[in-house]
């Protein structure tokens, strides 16, 4: 019985991949020195996956930055901006796309599919010319053919790679971008063909568009696409890999007539539901590849049931025609358990990092075959009791709590209008107020200093002294800079997630947890294993602190409930709303204190909530009304002067702008500068909002800083579709992953800015 991977992290297993990356950046080492540092990292993940016995190893699942760009690099389809002329696309045209550079913006980045993974989304018209200019995924597949391993080349499919992209500038927003296939396959072609020439006999196609919401002209792309793809695909082995949900009759109907298709790779975590679909029509003598270990969550696969599950599709496909797969890549997962030496054993004893899923579905596809390890089935049978039966995962009060939630929607008691007067008031703020979302940069000074305490090295009188300089610092350049409401930095936070879980009970931590968010950047999702409460006060110290230095108001830091439960790995054993509904009532508790310690105003930081939203339109209702729910519960109790801030980023919100609405904060900071200002159509387009709102005038994800005239422009085009009264100046995200050299001429040019213009406002009234 043959097993396979979907796609495998490429960070490596202490980030070894983010520090090569950065340092490239920063001029400190060569293109060699970081391409060494990338075989290094391919060469230990394939011989890993073959020393498991895994059957179908993918190639070309690695990246620089993500796997959209790499396809856009293969298919030439660079930005004319960029000042590409042809030729192999190098790291200077393929950094330039992912982080911009000093003279121009990067392209746009979003979120892929309901994952906290990003991706930067092609631009693409009618004059684009695509031609091969990456051969990264041949040069892989023999990469590791020269060390005696023969891959499965993986590509992101052509249609999928279309419908992910969007119109350049200029382009109508109506240009159908599946009219760009018959462009795109003559270039799938040529790498089709190369691939063969090496010696590939398998080849998997990524299109996890699939399993979205599909027309019948989107689903007649595909078939259109494989159809033209099938004559230079004769002699290879296509897998068709598809996840994230399930496929709609429709779309597992259109894949299983694909032509020139061999096999089927589909969701089995997530996309329960397609089993039936299987159960009712699979095509004779075509391989299923079952997805049934989880590549996006930590928690042990129940080796029982899915050997169970394995069994009856065993029965339908055939025993030659199923191969044990992961669900999805296993990229959104942490790398190995190994690592971790914090971890107490009976915890260690639930999880599965991807390293240990490598080896689940080895033992599957074993068991399967009649080589059952029942040594293994045992202890994993053992660790799956032990987690249903351990005290540490119930608390009986917090059950209650969360129970009693229904029957309310916890709205505070007086409208938003009526709020913001009382608010001004008391704030005493100018039109076009300023402010940053939290985050100040994140030195390797500060970083020592945390990293020292949390092993001892310091003292905790010498570790608050530290940061407290730090915030003093950065609220003497807030003042300086003359913004209006500050915000004291976040120097004792490595994580605006992990900060929190640390001090709420029912969250355990990894030491080398590590997962890609995008480009070098990693994030270290928290573990919830049981109910959630808080203990004691986490952030009033620090904020008061910083209070107490500046007469101007200065905002209470918090990570919305949402956003937590969506950046954690989350218990499964449960509904996700009854955990945000626990981590409501901890957040409201901290706001509730917030407000008592004289903070005026307060922010919940809501990053993911669109990230959660599920891929099918069906359930968009039911999530989005416990998610604005949950965020509800957090503030509902603080009085109308007490001014509730929320923050997201990096999604398209224009979709769930009314339940962004309803949300009922008195102010939102928004990711806008980056996806080229889409977020302002919606109000274009008539949607009244009457909270507060500061749609980003500048991306912070790229070291170009923008002149004061840049902004200025862009806060005009916000006050051409929002009214003077409400809109807040601010950057597109927190400032952490930038240096101090780009963040105080960014500011003082967006300060500038908003006060060049005031006096113009003023005139105008």
């Amino acid at each position: 019985m043959a097993s396979h991977i979907v796609g495998y992290p490429r960070m490596g297993p202490k980030r070894e991949l983010k520090f090569a990356l950065e340092s490239f950046w920063d001029k400190k080492s060569s293109a060699e020195d970081l391409q060494k540092v990338a075989a290094g990292l391919r060469s230990s993940i394939w011989k890993q996956m073959a020393d498991a016995g895994i059957k179908y190893i993918p190639s070309n699942t690695f990246s620089y930055y993500d796997q959209v760009l790499d396809t856009t690099a293969m298919l030439g389809a660079v930005p004319p901006r960029y000042g590409w002329n042809g030729g192999e696309i190098g790291f200077d045209t393929y950094f330039s796309m992912a982080r911009g550079n000093a003279s121009v913006p990067a392209m746009e980045m979003t979120k892929w599919f309901d994952t906290n993974y990003h991706f930067i989304v092609p631009e693409l018209g009618p004059d684009v010319r695509f031609s091969y200019a990456s051969h990264k995924a041949v040069d892989e597949y023999k990469e590791a053919k020269a060390l005696g391993v023969n891959t499965v080349p993986v590509l992101v499919g052509p249609v999928s790679y279309l419908l992910l992209s969007k119109p350049a500038k200029g382009v109508e927003k109506t240009f159908s971008l599946l009219s760009l296939l018959p462009k795109i396959l003559p270039i799938y072609k040529e790498v089709i063909s190369e691939l063969k020439a090496a010696g590939a006999s398998w080849i998997q196609f990524d299109e996890p568009t699939l399993v979205l919401d599909l027309d019948s002209h989107q689903l007649q792309a595909f078939t259109a696409a494989y159809a033209d793809l099938e004559s230079t695909l004769s002699g290879l082995n296509v897998l068709i890999e598809t996840y994230f949900a399930d496929l709609t009759s429709g779309a597992y109907k259109t894949v299983i007539e694909l032509k020139g298709v061999t096999a089927y790779g589909l969701d089995l975590v997530r996309g329960t539901k397609t089993i039936d679909l299987i159960k009712t029509n699979f095509p004779k003598g075509k391989f299923l590849f079952a997805g049934v270990v989880d590549g996006r969550n930590i928690w042990a696969n129940d080796l029982a049931s899915s050997l169970g599950t394995l069994q009856a599709l065993e029965a339908i496909v055939g025993k030659d025609n199923l191969v044990v797969s992961t669900s999805c890549s296993l990229l959104h997962t942490a790398v190995d358990l190994v690592n971790e030496t914090k971890l107490d054993d009976e915890i260690k004893s639930w999880l599965a990092f991807a390293a240990q899923k490598v080896v689940e579905v080895n033992a599957l596809a074993k068991a399967l075959a009649g080589q059952k390890d029942e040594a293994f089935f045992t202890s994993n049978a053992t660790a799956q009791a032990s987690r249903k039966s351990s005290p540490r995962v119930t608390n009986e009060a917090v059950q209650k709590a969360a129970a009693a939630l229904k029957g309310s929607d916890h709205r505070r008691a007086t409208n938003v209008s009526a709020r913001l007067d009382a608010q001004q008031k008391k704030l005493n703020l100018p039109v076009l107020p300023t402010t940053t979302i939290g985050s100040f940069p994140q030195t390797l000074e500060l970083r020592r200093v945390r990293r020292e305490f949390k092993a001892n090295k310091i003292s905790e009188d010498d570790y608050v002294k530290a940061i407290k300089e730090e915030i003093k610092k950065v609220v003497d350049l807030q003042e300086e800079l003359d913004i209006d409401v500050l915000v004291h930095g976040e120097p004792e936070r490595n994580d605006m997630v992990e900060y929190f879980g640390e001090q709420l009970s029912g969250f355990a931590f990894t030491v080398n947890g590590w997962v890609q968010s995008y480009g070098s950047r990693c994030v270290k999702p928290p573990i919830i294993y049981g109910d959630v409460s808080r203990p004691k006060p986490m952030t009033v110290f620090w904020s008061s602190t910083a209070q107490s230095m500046t007469s101007r108001p200065m905002k209470g830091m918090l990570t919305g409930p949402v956003t937590i439960l969506n950046w954690s790995f989350v218990r499964n054993d449960q509904p996700r709303f009854e955990t945000c509904y626990q981590i409501a009532l901890a957040i409201k508790d901290e706001v509730e204190d917030l407000e008592k310690a004289g903070i005026n105003v307060i922010q919940i930081d809501e990053a993911a909530l669109r990230e959660g939203l599920p891929l099918r339109k069906s359930e968009h209702a039911f999530y989005l009304k416990w998610a604005v729910h949950s965020f509800r519960i957090t503030n509902c109790g603080v009085k109308d002067t007490t001014q509730i801030h929320t923050h997201m980023c990096y999604s398209n919100f224009n979709d769930i702008i009314h339940s962004i609405i309803d949300m009922d904060a008195d102010v939102i900071t928004i990711e806008n500068s980056r996806s080229d200002e889409k977020l302002l159509s919606v109000f274009r387009e008539g949607v009244k909002y009457g909270a507060g709102i500061g749609p980003g005038v500048y991306d912070i994800h790229s070291p170009r800083i923008p002149s004061t005239e840049e902004i200025a422009d862009r806060i005009n085009k916000m006050l051409a579709v929002l009214e003077t009264n409400i809109l807040w100046v601010n950057p597109d995200c927190g400032l952490k992953t930038r240096k101090y050299a780009e963040v105080k001429p960014a500011l003082n040019n967006m300060v500038a800015a908003a006060k060049l213009l005031r006096p113009q406002l003023a005139s105008a009234k």
